[in-house]
């Protein structure tokens, strides 16, 4: 694994989608976390892997292996545990969760950020994308996520769509009033007349 994403390294805020994500509910769901299994877990970029990891699996953990780059770009091979947490399930079974590895963190979490040691997102100070959207851009995903539910074409500027079959009416009037809001208010927020939002 190369040197790019060692968020604990960097200054500023960076973003998740920035940094390598290690999610345990997909390794889970793909059947990997089994005691005595060993993999390899890749990120690619279209066809290109882009980095990758050694990950062997233990009764109550799992256990990372790879290289880094550190702060003077020295590389370093990293191998180090990470203790596993098991939730019941409403329906019936268990759910994984890692605990951090980072020091003086033991936070249970799904996914680990990678830098000169994966971690969860507070410890590498990490923000979503979300929290960085201007409001504009805010008011546009919430009104496509509306879309999207209803099935209408995609882009706001498309105006509003028919009601879905099977959908209630007072379901379908409340939706379209929100969408239309957001639609509004988005539109207005480019134009930079509206200021705070009332909208729950």
């Amino acid at each position: 694994m190369g040197g790019w994403g060692s968020g604990a390294w960097q200054t500023g805020k960076s973003k998740t989608s920035s940094h390598w994500a290690l999610d345990v509910r997909l390794l889970a769901r793909e059947d990997l976390l089994t005691p005595g299994k060993g993999f390899r877990w890749d990120w690619s970029s279209g066809e290109e892997v882009i980095g990758s990891i050694q990950i062997r699996v233990g009764e109550d953990r799992v256990t990372l292996n790879y290289s880094a780059r550190d702060p003077s770009e020295n590389w370093q091979q990293l191998d180090y545990p990470v203790t596993l947490d098991w939730t019941a399930c409403p329906l019936g079974g268990q759910r994984a969760w890692f605990l951090c590895p980072a020091r003086d963190c033991g936070r249970r979490v799904a996914i680990l950020y990678g830098g000169i040691v994966f971690a969860c997102r507070r410890c590498h100070r990490l923000a979503y994308d979300s929290q960085s959207e201007q409001q504009a851009d805010r008011l546009t995903r919430r009104a496509q996520k509306i879309r999207r539910r209803l099935g209408w074409v995609p882009s706001i500027l498309n105006g509003d769509g028919d009601k879905p079959k099977g959908l209630h009416w007072r379901t379908f009037e409340r939706l379209q009033v929100e969408h239309d809001f957001f639609a509004e208010a988005s539109f207005s927020c480019r134009m930079g007349r509206f200021g705070m939002l009332a909208y729950a």
